[in-house]
């Protein structure tokens, strides 16, 4: 399982990263380890090459290119680039990985993918945890000094130009991933799916935290005396790890959403949703944690198939043996209950492998797509069945009736937000115009006019806005006041209906991208082309 890390750099001493990767370094503090004559330690086992250095050292040739380009010459610049492909430690046994094979391998990575640019290439035969997983270094310098051709992942001019900095965007990153399974596929080697997520998602902070954290409290077990050390291991747990914990626990005794927040509530933490997406917030956090980072298992479709899946385990349990059994009549009620309401399960759009070759995948990306097309072709056909079609035609009637459905839920629900937000901003100039007026009744209290000008040049921004309330007052004819706690009932009621709109026109619309989904798969399984009408639909 080779994986794929990217960390960017702005310290300017380029030998530093020579001397991690040539020297050992503390995996906590990343300082240089000393002998006891306070010289470094060369590393025992490792393979190192430069490219496009011209013969010189790697931080020489880096420092004179960015001299002579002008660029990196400030603090805030980002000197360097670092990538790390770690192989997994069952290759070395399984499949002959040595680390002069890893080293070549790196070496080609990095010609491919980063011409150019000054590099260093370095490989380790093991981890900071000692896995024995070899590992390459790919330390590149952000400038490039030579003219590339425009590569996949590039996506200005810029980025072939010499003079120009490399950009490690998104899609660059999701690039390397696919090239790096490649070159496992390649070389025989074992290889799981980067450019999916994982089911706990671990950052680099977190899991330098936990490694902190678990020799802390070895240290402190190892400081105590035999008679009093603890009967089992402990083990050092971040607060995310205990939120998933936490997590998994109530996700595992309840049925429902709402008995899922509420046995989390328990415990302290608060289930919050915003934009589809879920959020959790522990009770020594101002901020929630958002489900991305903690990992897939925690999202909301993987919580609402979960709760789906417990709720369906109960009725089954509870289910009681019908007294007497079933006549025809009631299994053909059942059976038809079913096909209305068929199973919100993990179908997804089927791949057009040939359209993915012509843009250039590899075999690995292939074989994957073959076997996603087996099991979303069975999916696709299971939902075909379950909504009861008898012809492609009756499912793009009910793919345009599903889209009419969403437009007017959508509709809908901009016409209550649209009511909403005019009913905020008059509560919001009714309480504006409240609060200046004892500046306006002082304004009455003056004798004459050159009393009354000086008050109001004193009070000048107090008379502006009233002023611009009594405008808006004017230009949207309202001539009597609404109170203050009337307009608070409308917002608050306004706001309900705005939220039951909103569920109304998500439910639509998850109906619709189904049933688009279904007929984009059925139209492939069929080779049938597909109507633009329904292609710009598809776009809104």
């Amino acid at each position: 399982m080779a994986t794929f890390k990217h960390i960017s750099s702005k310290n300017a001493d380029y030998g530093a990263a020579e001397a991690y990767l040539t020297f050992e370094h503390d995996e906590f503090t990343m300082k240089p380890t000393l002998d006891e004559n306070g010289r470094l330690i060369s590393r025992e086992d490792y393979r190192i090459s430069s490219l496009n250095c011209g013969g010189e050292d790697f931080a020489v040739a880096c420092m004179r290119a960015n001299l002579r380009y002008e660029k990196n010459q400030k603090r805030e610049d980002v000197k360097s680039h670092h990538y790390i492909i770690s192989f997994d430690p069952r290759d070395a046994a399984d499949n002959g990985l040595t680390v002069d094979r890893a080293q070549a391998l790196g070496e080609e990575f990095c010609a491919e993918h980063f011409p150019g640019h000054q590099a260093i290439v370095c490989t380790h035969p093991d981890g900071h945890n000692h896995s024995g997983n070899i590992h390459v270094h790919i330390v590149i310098n952000s400038l490039r000094i030579e003219e590339v051709p425009l590569l996949p992942y590039m996506d200005r001019p810029a980025d072939t130009r010499a003079g120009c900095k490399h950009r490690c965007t998104d899609a660059a990153m999701e690039y390397f991933k696919a090239e790096v399974m490649e070159m496992c596929h390649r070389e025989n080697l074992y290889q799981i799916d980067l450019l999916h997520g994982s089911k706990n998602r671990i950052t680099e902070r977190e899991y330098w935290a936990q490694r902190k954290g678990q020799a802390k409290l070895d240290k402190e077990a190892a400081a105590l005396p035999a008679e009093e050390q603890p009967a089992k291991p402990t083990k050092f747990e971040t607060d995310k790890e205990k939120l998933r914990q936490a997590i998994r626990t109530a996700l595992s005794s309840t049925a429902s959403y709402g008995e899922f927040a509420a046995v989390l509530l328990q415990q302290g933490v608060t289930v919050k949703e915003s934009r589809g997406r879920l959020s959790y917030l522990t009770p020594d956090r101002t901020k929630p944690i958002t489900a991305r980072k903690l990992g897939d298992d925690f999202d909301k479709a993987a919580v609402l198939a979960l709760l789906t899946q417990n709720a369906h385990r109960a009725a089954e349990q509870s289910k009681a043996i019908p007294e007497y059994p079933h006549t025809q009549k009631g299994r053909l009620r059942e059976e038809k209950a079913t096909k209305t309401t068929p199973a919100d399960n993990t179908l997804q759009r089927m791949v057009d492998r040939e359209a993915k070759r012509a843009e250039g995948k590899g075999v690995g990306y292939d074989r994957w797509a073959a076997k996603h097309n087996l099991k979303q072709m069975a999916a696709t056909v299971t939902a075909y069945q379950q909504y009861g079609f008898s012809s492609p035609e009756e499912l793009d009637e009910a793919c345009s009736a599903a889209y009419t459905a969403m437009q007017e839920s959508l509709a809908e629900l901009k016409q209550v937000e649209k009511t909403l937000n005019g009913k905020k901003e008059l509560q919001r100039q009714v309480l504006a115009y409240s609060k200046t007026r004892p500046v306006r009744d002082g304004l009455k209290q003056q004798k004459n006019a050159k009393a009354k000008a000086a008050y109001r040049q004193k009070h000048e921004s107090d008379f502006i806005i009233a002023d611009a309330a009594a405008r808006y007052f004017r230009e949207n004819g309202i001539s009597k006041l609404p109170s203050y706690k009337a307009l608070q009932a409308e917002i608050e009621s306004l706001i309900k209906e705005k939220n039951s709109g909103y569920n109304d026109y998500r439910a639509k619309r998850e109906e619709y991208r189904r049933l688009q989904t279904v007929k984009g798969n059925i139209d492939q399984i069929l080779r049938r082309e597909r109507k633009p009408v329904k292609r710009q639909e598809q776009e809104r």
